[in-house]
This record gives C-alpha cells, sequence and structure tokens, in this order.
C-alpha cells in the first residue's frame, strides 16, 4: 500500500517575534519551526515548497521554491529534519498551510502536506 511507503509527517511550533515587529505599522512577524518525518517505509528527498499564507484580511500570499532553508533533505525511514523560517503579517493574527513535493528512491513522485497552523500574537486568540 502508498499509504505505508510514502508517509511524510509534519508538525510545526510557532512564536511571535516581537522585537522585529512593528504593530503601528501593519508589520507582524512570526517564526515557525517545522519537523518533517518520514514514517514511511522508502527513502524520500524533498525538492520544492508550497506556501498557501492567508493573514486576518484574507490577503493571501503563495509562496514557492526549490528545497527550505537552503536545502533538500533526505530522508531515510524514520529520519526527521527538523529547521526554522519565518513570515511577515499586515495583521496580528493568521494562517498558513501547504505542502512538500517529495520525490522517493522508487521514483515515486507524492506531495506531503503540511496541515494549516495558526500564526496569532500572545493574547490575541483564546
Amino acid at each position: 500500500m502508498q499509504a505505508e511507503r510514502h508517509n511524510i509527517k509534519v508538525e510545526v511550533d510557532t512564536s511571535y517575534i516581537e522585537e522585529q515587529s512593528l504593530p503601528q505599522q501593519d508589520r507582524y512577524v512570526f517564526a515557525y519551526t517545522i519537523t518533517i518525518r518520514n514514517e514511511g517505509e522508502v527513502p524520500a528527498r524533498l525538492l520544492t515548497r508550497h506556501w498557501v499564507i492567508t493573514d486576518a484580511n484574507g490577503k493571501i500570499n503563495e509562496v514557492r521554491g526549490e528545497g527550505v532553508v537552503g536545502e533538500q533533505p533526505y530522508l531515510k525511514p524514520g529520519e526527521s529534519f527538523r529547521y526554522t523560517s519565518g513570515t511577515l503579517l499586515e495583521t496580528p493574527v493568521g494562517a498558513m498551510e501547504g505542502s512538500y513535493q517529495m520525490v522517493a528512491d522508487d521514483g515515486e513522485q507524492f506531495d506531503a502536506a503540511i496541515p494549516p497552523f495558526t500564526l496569532s500574537i500572545p493574547r490575541t486568540l483564546h
């Protein structure tokens, strides 16, 4: 079954970067730490990324690019890769989701979903 052969799990932690943010200028900076874990049976490499970033005004920014933080991590079964990146919003709350485009050692190309997550300054959402 493909589900067991190609199974990439993505976990996210977020934080608000107050010292880089300027709320009076609608500038809110957030960091996110992503852990990508290969829970499948086949080694796979992350080729590209696709993000959909939405602010509280409904403004959508799509980002596509090679790899993550300048790398294209290769993950054997059981291995994980963690990195931290950031994004800038014009509102104190927003959301991100997307996918990583992967290629497995067996030649199969597949997308690893990045589940939706919320970006918010502390004490904005309860």
